[in-house]
């Protein structure tokens, strides 16, 4: 009987650990169904290439490939994001140090005086004890976690991790989609510059001719300052565009780290854009493994399913192993002799709550809510990526059939504008005419080179509501799979 009761105990701790490796509290985490998993309404659903990585090398523009590579070394945006997810790295270090034992080295020396009036001092003959105390020894903890509550801990701080690496690819995403949103406005505005500046030209030339007429009586006073008007509107509206000019490259500069104050982006002397690079789509269940939020917002749910698992935990009783050894002495040389040793071993300490004032069911709770308004979040971003993705593809298809309808009223107001001038030169018509040809061959080509740009930005807008390039790496990419 003695020895059963003896081997007891044993029985009891073996089963403890049996019971801390194949138990967890909560339940495992099970990614969201998807929305939907047809092809986008405004795109060929046999076009499901990726992006490369440099997903803006699709245009083929080795300016704008040095602007992405500086912003990316350079920019403050991205390197806080790093910092956050160095952080957040940081914090999964220091919650898995809960899973492994503590053992702590402590060192101490004091010097004491009993009373002779206490009750020990007069038992002791009206005597009081004084003296030097050494020690140096170690103590030992380890929780034992029967019912995993600490590895729920764990698996929410390595979420959170994830989360954090997501959050830091979607702020290169965002950034490296504003350098080329604001490089091709800029080259934009630099082809309209490049017209205006014609425009101007012409206006120049045909005010001189005009004054000519005038002075050789062929014209009249009104002709002249029609000319001269139309010279000054041209030169106001070129200052404006500069204007507008300016003010972008300042935010480039930004964008890249450095001063605004600093060209970064000289101007170009061509009026022509390149037309926009055709960008793969693929499906729905390919842009979710390849957006950076959507990544981040898995991550983030599957951390809050975690901490529901930690808040049942709990409710469970929690073990911990405790023990110390070291030595300790009133003399310094007699410290590390063997009557000096000291140590304990124990105790096997169970806490298990039995009253607290609903505040564990509370927090359940609280942590259950969590993870209803984390899966509500992801449902709403998920629906937003889906929206931006067709509004994208949406814009491309509209302003590539912009451009066909404005290029035929480029050619007829450039042609409208050569027979006017012709016919004024003629004296069949007017300079009213040609005033009026002028203006409306100015707005087509500026129309064009807006449209051109615009279907530039549209482009990089599906690129960025596809997630680009990015493509998620480790345990990030399990998710995505998952997902």
């Amino acid at each position: 009987m003695f020895n059963r009761m003896k081997k007891l105990p044993l029985a009891v701790m073996a089963a403890t650990f049996l019971l801390s490796g194949c138990v967890t509290v909560g339940s495992d985490f099970k990614a969201p169904a998807n929305v939907a998993d047809a092809g986008f309404r405004h795109a060929a659903a046999t076009d499901t290439a990726r992006l490369p990585q440099d997903w803006w090398s699709v245009f083929g523009d080795a300016t704008l490939a040095d602007l992405e590579a500086r912003a990316l070394r350079d920019s403050p945006t991205v390197k806080a994001a790093a910092q956050r997810l160095l952080q957040a790295e940081a914090q999964l270090g220091v919650t898995r140090a809960g899973e492994r034992p503590q053992l702590d080295v402590s060192t101490g020396v004091s010097n004491s005086r009993t009373s002779a009036n206490t009750a020990q001092g007069i038992a002791l003959g009206r005597r009081s004890i004084s003296g030097n105390n050494y020690s140096v020894g170690t103590a030992f903890s380890y929780e034992l976690d029967l019912l995993g509550r600490v590895r729920r801990a764990v698996e929410a701080a390595d979420a959170q991790a994830l989360a954090a690496q997501a959050d830091r690819d979607g702020v290169m995403l965002m950034l490296t989609s504003q350098v080329a949103t604001t490089y091709w406005q800029l080259r934009g505005l630099d082809a309209e510059i490049a017209i205006l500046r014609g425009a101007l030209e012409t206006r120049r030339e045909t005010e001189g001719l005009v004054t000519a007429r005038f002075d050789a009586g062929l014209s009249n006073e009104l002709d002249t300052s029609r000319a001269r008007i139309e010279r000054a509107n041209a030169e106001a509206d070129l200052e404006e565009v500069q204007r507008q000019r300016n003010t972008l490259e300042h935010g480039l500069a930004v964008l890249l780290g450095a001063s605004p104050s600093t060209a970064v982006l000289p101007a170009a002397q061509q009026s022509a854009l390149p037309q926009p690079p055709a960008i793969p789509v693929g499906l729905p269940a390919s842009l979710l493994g390849q957006r950076p939020d959507l990544a981040a917002s898995v991550a983030n749910l599957k951390a809050a399913n975690a901490q529901v698992g930690v808040a049942e935990g709990a409710f469970y009783p929690s073990v911990s192993l405790t023990g110390n050894f070291g030595f300790a002495s009133e003399k310094l040389s007699d410290i590390v002799k063997g009557g000096s040793r000291q140590f304990s071993a124990g105790p096997l300490a169970l806490s298990l709550p039995i009253l607290d004032g609903g505040r564990n069911k509370a927090n359940l709770a609280a942590a259950q809510a969590r993870y209803g308004e984390a899966l509500a979040n992801h449902q709403e971003r998920l629906l937003t990526a889906l929206r931006e993705v067709e509004d994208a593809l949406s814009d491309v298809q509209q302003k590539q059939q912009q451009g066909k309808v404005q290029s035929v009223s480029r050619e007829a107001s450039q042609r409208a504008y050569l027979v006017a001038h012709a016919r004024y030169e003629r004296g069949l018509s007017t300079y009213l005419d040609v005033t009026d040809a002028q203006r409306s061959a100015l707005a087509a080509d500026r129309a064009g080179v807006q449209i051109d740009t615009q279907r530039l930005l549209a482009a990089v807008s599906v690129a960025r509501a596809l997630g680009a390039g990015w493509k998620p790496e480790g345990a990030l990419a399990t998710l995505a799979q998952a997902h």
